[in-house]
C-alpha cells in the first residue's frame, strides 16, 4: 500500500468512495454525495492552505484518504486541527485508516498544529473510535442527537490526541 499526497487528478475516485459513505453510512451527515467536481473544489481549498491530504492506494487504486483542517476558521483556533478519514467500504478494518493517520498526524505536527480533534459522526462508529484510540486520541465529549439521518438521531463523538508541546507556547493543560 502507497500513502502520498493526494491531488486534483484524484477527486473522482475521493468522491466515489465518499459517496457510498454519505449514501450507505452515518459516519458523514451529509444526505447527497458531493459530484467530483465539488470533492475537487474541497481539496483545493485544502491544498491551499497548505494542509495535508493523503491517499491509499494499491494497484494504482484509491484505497482511502485523509485530510485535516483548522478545528474552526477563527484564529485562536489556529493551533487545533480536525482530521477526516475515509476508507473504500470494501477494505474496511485492512489497516488503511491506521496508514493514513500516523503520517496525517505527523504532517500536521510539522505544520505547526498542537491538537488534533476527531469529529466522528454516529456514536455506534465503532472503527473509527477504536483507530483513534490505538492513534492515541482520548474521548473528549459526545454530543447528543446532533445530526439526523435515515430517520434517526445520532451522536456526534469528540476525540482528541496532543501532536506536539512547542516551546513557543505555553504547555497544555492536562
Amino acid at each position: 500500500m502507497l500513502i502520498r499526497p493526494a491531488t486534483l487528478a484524484d477527486a473522482p475516485a475521493v468522491a466515489g468512495i465518499y459517496a457510498h459513505h454519505v449514501l450507505h453510512g452515518t459516519a458523514s451527515f451529509e444526505e447527497v454525495p458531493p459530484t467530483p467536481a465539488e470533492m475537487a473544489r474541497r481539496m483545493a481549498a485544502v491544498l491551499d492552505a497548505g494542509l495535508p491530504w493523503l491517499l491509499a492506494e494499491e494497484g494504482g487504486h484509491a484505497l482511502g484518504y485523509a485530510y485535516a483542517g483548522q478545528l474552526n476558521p477563527r484564529s485562536g483556533y489556529r493551533h487545533a486541527c480536525e482530521d477526516s478519514i475515509y476508507i473504500r467500504h470494501d477494505r474496511a478494518g485492512q489497516g488503511v485508516g491506521t496508514a493514513l493517520l500516523a503520517p496525517l498526524m505527523a504532517a500536521c505536527a510539522a505544520r505547526g498544529f498542537v491538537r488534533m480533534f476527531a469529529i466522528i459522526g454516529d456514536g455506534d462508529n465503532a472503527g473509527s473510535i477504536a483507530l483513534h484510540a490505538k492513534a492515541g486520541f482520548g474521548h473528549a465529549g459526545t454530543l447528543r442527537a446532533a445530526g439526523f439521518k435515515f430517520g434517526r438521531w445520532l451522536d456526534v463523538v469528540q476525540m482528541q490526541a496532543t501532536l506536539a508541546h512547542r516551546p513557543d507556547l505555553p504547555p497544555l493543560p492536562e
